[in-house]
């Protein structure tokens, strides 16, 4: 199904999620660790919360699928055994350009039905900021959580978007809305000391997240007007903004981050990102 130039997944969304477990599953066996990115990763650190769920599932607009493709993280180290599983196990066909072009970062595959697309990326998101999950199998970020990635990361996923959409802001209401902001990793925690350091270190990151959390505040009021929240949300989401902008703001920022303060945007501060064909 196309909407408004976009692809989505027909499958229904518990029954796409179910498929996508069951893809981390195969790959767990096999030693291989990848982790659910975006916002299948929202659904999946609010599945139980039916209210969270029927905001999230306005992301497009309401009676839009809300699912595009599947995104996994991986760890580049793994990445000969993940092809494998991917094209000899579960039958996925390889977008051949791409995985020959970009292998070093970056894998399509395609359902063997045809009912949805897999990109996996290596080690680190690389779009108008990075986003770090680490080389090391068991060492790294991915491990933190299940299935996946973390909400800590997944706000980071976010916020380092240069033009930040409104399904992504929808992203973040979602999950200020339903966890807390904690100094550690956790079921219902947002780590937000760990958001704090590394932006620190990287003035760009730190300026875009910075505005990308007053949108936020402000499309969760938008929202509200349009009856897709209700005022007692809006409140709690611009605390929690409210108080990640404080403990950001609190963090002592790096020589790096300083030494690019001082050019601040008169200099370019993003990388722009052109999507892979498919």
């Amino acid at each position: 199904m196309s909407h408004g130039g976009i692809h989505f997944v027909e499958l229904d969304p518990e029954e796409f999620v179910r498929e996508c477990k069951a893809i981390i599953d195969k790959l767990e066996e096999r030693g291989i660790v990848a982790r659910i990115l975006g916002a299948m990763a929202v659904y999946i650190h609010t599945e139980r919360d039916a209210r969270a769920r029927e905001i999230h599932s306005t992301r497009f607009g309401a009676g839009v699928p809300m699912f595009t493709d599947l995104d996994l993280m991986a760890y580049k180290k793994q990445a000969k055994k993940l092809k494998e599983v991917f094209e000899k196990e579960l039958g996925f066909l390889p977008d051949r350009m791409v995985n020959i072009l970009f292998s070093d970062r970056r894998l399509i595959y395609y359902h063997p039905e045809g009912k949805f697309h897999v990109d996996v990326f290596f080690n680190k998101l690389e779009f108008c900021h990075d986003v770090d999950f680490g080389e090391e199998p068991g060492k790294g970020r991915l491990e933190l959580s299940k299935y996946a990635i973390t909400p800590t990361d997944v706000v980071l996923e976010k916020l380092q978007i240069h033009e930040i959409n409104p399904k992504d802001l929808v992203d973040l209401i979602v999950l200020f809305l339903t966890h807390e902001l904690a100094e550690e990793e956790g079921e219902g925690k947002i780590n937000a000391k760990y958001i704090a350091k590394v932006l620190a270190d990287d003035w760009g990151f730190w300026y875009d997240s910075v505005e990308n959390l007053k949108k936020v505040k402000a499309y969760a009021n938008q929202m509200v007007k349009e009856g897709r929240l209700r005022e007692e949300e809006m409140e709690k989401v611009i605390r929690q903004v409210d108080l990640l902008l404080k403990i950001i703001e609190e963090e002592p920022k790096s020589k790096n981050w300083m030494k690019r303060a001082k050019e601040g945007t008169n200099k370019k501060w993003w990388r722009d990102v052109e999507e892979i064909v498919r």
